[in-house]
């Protein structure tokens, strides 16, 4: 019972294996790939500062919570650009 249930588990993770390299091969390397998510997330990030930043809760506080968000995004975002722009020459 035990060996049948540790040949199986052994099956399953050595296919995850394989399709997960198969699929990391596959895959460009670099930043471009993610630069829908890291727009979003700037833009929203950005839009939820304008938004709060004309209500009751705003303060020094949300305001450096929101920055650490940005500002790291921003530099992502500029990487991904530099990126897709070397990739062109």
């Amino acid at each position: 019972m035990l060996g049948g249930c540790v040949s199986r588990l052994t099956s399953i993770v050595s296919s995850s294996a394989i399709s997960s390299s198969a699929l990391s091969m596959m895959a460009a390397p670099g930043l471009p790939e993610y630069g829908a998510i890291i727009m979003l997330a700037l833009v929203s990030l950005y839009s939820f500062k304008e938004i709060f930043s004309g209500s009751k809760f705003w303060g020094k506080a949300l305001n450096s919570s929101l920055n650490m968000g940005i500002i790291p995004l921003v530099v992502c975002f500029c990487a991904a650009l530099a990126f897709r722009v070397a990739g062109l020459f």
